[in-house]
């Protein structure tokens, strides 16, 4: 079990298995943001936080909720806005750093 927690911990996700590959998204929005996503079916990735402890932006189409921590600010994880789709994403730089060494980088978008 691999987990992902934000700097204050209220906002934590567990995860079945390391990732193997992380994406260095070359988006403008994720280059900004700093993030590395790592992707996941839905029932792969545990959400652990209490009701409200998430904010969610919808950027550009809508198609992407990115949340992130009411109270520290970090991005943790993002969802897609139409429930039927079943693959998300987890920010791995919440992640331990020797989880993320085990795995190799490519950047997309």
């Amino acid at each position: 079990m691999i987990e992902a927690v934000c700097d204050c911990g209220a906002v934590r996700l567990e995860i079945e298995t390391a990732p193997t590959e992380i994406n260095d998204c070359q988006c403008t929005w994720c280059q900004r943001l700093g993030a590395l996503w790592s992707y996941f079916q839905k029932d792969q990735v545990k959400i652990i936080s209490t009701l409200g402890a998430t904010e969610t932006y919808l950027r550009g189409p809508k198609r992407i909720e990115f949340h992130r921590c009411r109270t520290c600010g970090l991005t943790s994880h993002w969802l897609p806005s139409d429930a039927s789709l079943t693959r998300m994403g987890v920010n791995t730089r919440l992640m331990p750093r020797e989880v993320r060494a085990r795995a190799s980088v490519f950047q997309g978008m």
